[in-house]
C-alpha cells in the first residue's frame, strides 16, 4: 500500500482552478496547464492518503471497476508508466472521465465515512496526462485479424470504448459519427473549458494507428439503411446516445430565442475551436435563463458567461439539495448535495423549487421574460405555493432539462428492434438486441447517465460481441445492462 500513515498525515487537496477574472476571457480548461499537470506538485501525497482497504468500496463505486489502490500506490512510488497500466486495464479513455465524471468513487472512498476522501479523480487524470506526456500511451493494433468486420454507429465514449476493444480483438471495426468529426457529445457537447479537444484527437490518433475505421458525415439510417448495414457487416452496435431533448411545452414557447442546450452548445464549441457558425445563438449582452441544473445547464452558464451574458439565471425545479450527506443517502452511495462547478464559480444565480408557467414575448415574437411560480412537495406531488408568481427577465432560454431517449426515426425503426418501457433500445443480458447481430451499449439503452457507465457498457458490449462473433471472448465484460450505481 502506499504510506500507512499518509490519512493522518495529510489532507484532502485538490486541484486549483485559474483565476475567475482570466479563465472567463478564454475558452482554455479552467487549470493552469491542464488539470493534470496542475496537480504534479501534490498528487504523490494526495495518492499516499489510500488506504489500501481489504474490502475497497471505491471499485463498487466505480462502473469500470477501476482498481484504484493500485495506482494510487503506484503514484506514490513514483511509477507513472506502471501505473498507467493498471488504468488502462479498465479504462480506455481515463483522461474523460478524469475531466467530466463526477466521481463516484470518491463518494464510496472508505475513508469518506469520516474523512474528507482520496482525491481519486485528480489521480487519475494525472496519470493519464503524464502517460501521454512521456510517451506512454501506444498503439495496441491486433496480432492477427479475424476476418470479421463490425460497424459501430456513434461516435460518443460508449462507441469509441467499443471500437477500441473490437479492433484489439482482431475484429475490423468502421465507426459510423453523421456528424462532420468524430467524438460525439465529447466533441460538440462539452465545452473546452471543462475538456480540450485535443484530448479527444489524440486518443482518436492512437484508435487510427490501431486499425479504427472513422466514416464521418454519415447518417445511417438515411445515407446508409438499416438494411444495408446488416447486409454489409457481421454485427452492429448501436452507440447512439439519448439524443431527444425533454420540452417545455408552456404558453410562449414558439416564441424566439427559446432554444435546447444542444442548439446552443455545438455552436459554441465550433466556434471556440476556429469555426464559423452561420446566424449564431449568441449570450451576449442578453438576459439568460437556462432551465435546469445539472451539468448540462452549468455548461451553458459557463459558455453564456465568456460570451459576455448581460446576466444569466439557473432554475431548478427540486429544492436546493443540502451541503452534507443526507441521513437518506448513507455511505457509500452517491450523495445528491449542493455541488459548485468551475462555471457556477464564474457567474450567475441558481434558483431552486421554480417552476416555468409561461414564456412571455415582445411585439416581435421574441421571448423577454419568464413567469415563475415556487413549487414544494406535497403528499409526493409538485404543488404551486401561492402567492409566489413572479417574472423575470428572459432574452434568450435554454433547455437543459436532459433526454428521454434514442432517436425512432430512421435506423432504430429500419432494424426493427425492440424498445423498453421507457423508449430505449431493449437489450438482453448480454446487451443483444431484438435483431440477432445487432447489439446496443450506452445510453441508447440504458439510458441518460454518465460518461463512466457508458464507456463500460461500451467495453463489456464489445466482449459480447467478440463472443457471438467467434464463440468466446478474452475481452473484459465490467458490467451487465441490469447493474446498477451506488446511488439513491
Amino acid at each position: 500500500m502506499a504510506d500507512p500513515k499518509g490519512f493522518l498525515k495529510h489532507g484532502r487537496e485538490v486541484a486549483t482552478r485559474r483565476d475567475v477574472e482570466e479563465r472567463v476571457q478564454d475558452w482554455n480548461e479552467v487549470y493552469p496547464g491542464g488539470v493534470g499537470r496542475s496537480l504534479l506538485p501534490i498528487i504523490n501525497t494526495q495518492a499516499s492518503r489510500c488506504m489500501d482497504c481489504g474490502i475497497p468500496f471505491c471499485h463498487q463505486g466505480c462502473p469500470l471497476g477501476n482498481i484504484i489502490p493500485e495506482w494510487n500506490d503506484l503514484v506514490w512510488r513514483n511509477d507513472w508508466e506502471t501505473a498507467i497500466e493498471r488504468l488502462h486495464a479498465t479504462n480506455n479513455f481515463p483522461e474523460f472521465t478524469g475531466r467530466l465524471c463526477p466521481a463516484p468513487c470518491e463518494t464510496a472512498c472508505v475513508l469518506g465515512i469520516n474523512q474528507d476522501p482520496v482525491t481519486i479523480k485528480n489521480v487519475e487524470v494525472s496519470i493519464i496526462d503524464k502517460a501521454w506526456e512521456s510517451g506512454y500511451v501506444k498503439p495496441q493494433p491486433p496480432e492477427w485479424l479475424s476476418g470479421k468486420a463490425v460497424a459501430v454507429i456513434g461516435s460518443g465514449p460508449a462507441g469509441l470504448a467499443a471500437a477500441q476493444q473490437l479492433t484489439r480483438a482482431g475484429h475490423t471495426v468502421a465507426v459510423y459519427e453523421r456528424a462532420d468529426k468524430i467524438g460525439g457529445l465529447l466533441r460538440y457537447g462539452i465545452p473546452e473549458f471543462k475538456m480540450e479537444k485535443k484530448q479527444v484527437d489524440q486518443r482518436l490518433g492512437q484508435m487510427k494507428r490501431e486499425g479504427t475505421i472513422f466514416r464521418t458525415g454519415v447518417d445511417v439510417g438515411t445515407d446508409l439503411t438499416g438494411q444495408q448495414l446488416l447486409d454489409r457487416y457481421d454485427a452492429v452496435v448501436l452507440a447512439i446516445g439519448s439524443t431527444v431533448p425533454r420540452d417545455l411545452p408552456m404558453p410562449g414557447r414558439e416564441l424566439k430565442g427559446i432554444h435546447q442546450a444542444m442548439e446552443y452548445l455545438p455552436q459554441a464549441n465550433r466556434v471556440a475551436l476556429g469555426e464559423t457558425v452561420e446566424d449564431q445563438i449568441l449570450a451576449t449582452d442578453k438576459h439568460v435563463v437556462i432551465i435546469g441544473g445539472g451539468d448540462t445547464g452549468a455548461d451553458c452558464l459557463g459558455t453564456a458567461t465568456r460570451q459576455g451574458a448581460k446576466s444569466v439565471t439557473q432554475l431548478e425545479i427540486m429544492p436546493e439539495p443540502p451541503a452534507d450527506r443526507p441521513a437518506g443517502q448513507p455511505w457509500p452511495t452517491y450523495p445528491m448535495i449542493f455541488r459548485v462547478s468551475s462555471a457556477h464559480e464564474e457567474n450567475g444565480e441558481r434558483l431552486y423549487k421554480a417552476s416555468t408557467k409561461e414564456f412571455l414575448g415582445d411585439a416581435d415574437g421574441h421571448v423577454r421574460a419568464l413567469k415563475l411560480v415556487e413549487v414544494e412537495f406535497q403528499e409526493g406531488k409538485l404543488v404551486e405555493i401561492a402567492g409566489t408568481e413572479r417574472e423575470i427577465l428572459a432574452d434568450l432560454v435554454l433547455f437543459a432539462m436532459g433526454f428521454v431517449g434514442p432517436q425512432k426515426p430512421g435506423l432504430v425503426e429500419q432494424l426493427g428492434v425492440e424498445l423498453d418501457p421507457r423508449g430505449n433500445v431493449a437489450r438482453d443480458g448480454a446487451y443483444a438486441t431484438s435483431v440477432p447481430g445487432v447489439f446496443v451499449a450506452g445510453d441508447a439503452g440504458r439510458g441518460q447517465s454518465l460518461i463512466v457507465w457508458a464507456i463500460a457498457e461500451g467495453r463489456a458490449a464489445a466482449a459480447a460481441v467478440d463472443t457471438f462473433l467467434t464463440g468466446s471472448s478474452t475481452l473484459p465484460a465490467p458490467i451487465k445492462p441490469t447493474d446498477r450505481p451506488l446511488m439513491v
